[in-house]
């Protein structure tokens, strides 16, 4: 499978994933509002998530891929599931164990990650009962990861791509069917979880019989394979930890700003995180096998090859989403939030915000790439050390920023630390020899960009022409909001042919495809 092809059936379900997410959330947000009950289930729902962040869909994704398709591409398919199959016996050895502590001792932890609730008692008892039934879903979410990794080395990459369909799908089942029968919608929602788990397990289960592999549980051993995945996947894991710090720490001082601008920013990060995850995700994912079967293979120029293509593929989607949030934030906002509650005055304040993270949307990107060339490689700690020099400095970006530009800043420090991140990624390969940028990505990013600066021209004065319909009826803001990120698509793409970003036969073979 092409690199373009993969991108594309991941990016296509990432989309279809975050449009149910969306629903969830409108659906979630209409059930249980913002009191005790809703409180009550994102916390209990936040334990699994961090744990599946940290190790399951993160450090185990980037460690596990390089060494399975190494043995692959080396020895075949009997070796490397019998790999798959010692880290099944590992994984179910510490998460079991783990997964029963964890319901035996649950008020201790929820007094650890909830103390304000401790004077309420209802509402930690109810935190309590929930985090109970979302817990297990933690162990059925990493089976899933595995197998979903050992999938993606196949180059099938459709089944764990559409796990997180599955995962809403459910929860928007659980709370329109479960609530009428059970004493909240947190009960319905938290029951959902763990069915969701459930079902995501089935859905790889079945997709990996169908591949034709059948992963075992054996008795567990330290193999040497084993003990190379262990000594990759803690760096990983702390990489992982330091982002969500990072997190916390600008969510921290958002908190000494004017109220609304934790909303801002709230809602500015959900739209920002729209192309990261669709165009991040997606090529990271699919990057990641090929890479590690082609070095494995001693394949350098291909190797090298597709190390330029994706970074080519990156900027050509990165570099328009830019251009286009940067020209027309406003009326994104207007069209899709302002209603209700919500005013004029949200409203700038988050275009504001979301302008300032869309200057770090190529360098995530890059970052996402960049990354891979180094995980592919068997290599995480290099990564992770960059990940920790832009995680402290976009806290210390944070404090300098906020005051003079208040939410702007925290959301321009994001952006700022992005763009280290990759240079300090793109200065290590350079300086290894990991890279031989050709001139055909060169001459291309920068026809990109021209075409992205002649698109988001093109859209601004649109946005202008359309003012009274951007802000008029509900309908007649939603058809103008299409033609307006339609034709700013469309004209992109054009102009793209047109001066060389992109080979027109490159892009007819894709359409096919």
């Amino acid at each position: 499978m092409s690199l373009l092809r993969a991108m594309a059936t991941v990016g296509g379900l990432t989309m279809v994933s975050r449009i149910a997410g969306f629903a969830r959330d409108l659906l979630t947000a209409a059930l249980l509002g913002a009191g005790p009950v809703a409180d009550a289930f994102f916390i209990a729902l936040r334990l699994p998530n961090l744990f599946r962040k940290l190790f399951a869909e993160g450090a185990l994704a980037v460690s596990f891929v390089p060494i399975f398709s190494e043995s692959l591409q080396r020895e075949g398919r009997p070796p490397a599931i019998a790999f798959a199959e010692d880290t099944l016996a590992l994984m179910m050895t510490v998460l079991v164990p783990m997964t029963v502590l964890a319901l035996a001792f649950m008020p201790a932890i929820v007094w650890v990650i909830a103390p304000g609730f401790i004077d309420e008692p209802d509402r930690f008892s109810m935190t309590v009962e929930f985090a109970r039934i979302t817990f297990p879903y933690l162990l059925m979410i990493s089976l899933v990861a595995l197998m979903g990794s050992v999938l993606n080395s196949l180059n099938r990459f459709a089944p764990f791509a559409a796990a997180p369909i599955l995962f809403n799908l459910t929860l928007i089942a659980a709370l329109l069917g479960l609530t009428p029968l059970v004493t909240t919608a947190g009960h319905a929602l938290s029951y959902g979880v763990a069915a969701a788990g459930v079902a995501q397990l089935l859905l790889l289960a079945a997709a990996c019989e169908v591949a034709g592999v059948r992963i075992r549980l054996v008795a567990p051993r330290l193999s040497p394979r084993i003990i190379r995945l262990f000594k990759l996947m803690a760096p990983a894991a702390l990489g992982a930890g330091v982002m969500q710090l990072n997190l916390f720490v600008s969510q921290l001082l958002a908190t000494f700003l004017p109220v609304g601008a934790v909303s801002y920013l709230y809602f500015a990060d959900r739209f920002y995180q729209l192309p990261l995850g669709v165009i991040g995700i997606a090529l990271g994912t699919a990057m990641l096998p090929l890479l590690s079967r082609q070095i494995a293979a001693g394949a350098g120029p291909e190797a090298l090859a597709t190390q330029n293509r994706a970074t080519e593929l990156g900027l050509f989607f990165s570099l328009p989403a830019t251009v286009a949030l940067l020209a027309v934030p406003g009326p994104i906002i207007t069209v899709l939030l302002e209603r209700g509650a919500w005013g004029p005055t949200e409203t700038v304040g988050t275009a504001q915000a979301l302008a300032a993270y869309a200057v770090g949307i190529p360098a995530y990107i890059l970052v996402k790439v960049l990354a891979t060339m180094f995980f592919a490689r068997q290599d995480v700690k290099t990564p992770v050390r960059f990940a920790m020099v832009g995680a402290a400095t976009n806290i210390a970006f944070g404090v300098i920023l906020v005051f003079p530009f208040a939410h702007v800043g925290l959301a321009l420090a994001t952006s700022l630390a992005a763009w280290i991140n990759a240079g300090l990624l793109g200065w290590a390969l350079v300086r290894r020899n990991l890279v031989d940028l050709d001139r055909t990505l060169l001459t291309r990013t920068l026809r990109m960009l021209g075409a992205s600066v002649i698109m988001g021209i093109a859209v601004y004065f649109a946005a202008e022409a359309l003012t009274g319909l951007l802000s008029g009826a509900t309908i007649e803001r939603v058809l103008a909001l299409l033609l307006l990120v339609g034709g700013g698509a469309i004209l992109y793409l054009v102009v793209a042919v047109a001066v060389g970003a992109v080979d027109r036969r490159e892009l007819r073979r894709a359409i096919r495809r």
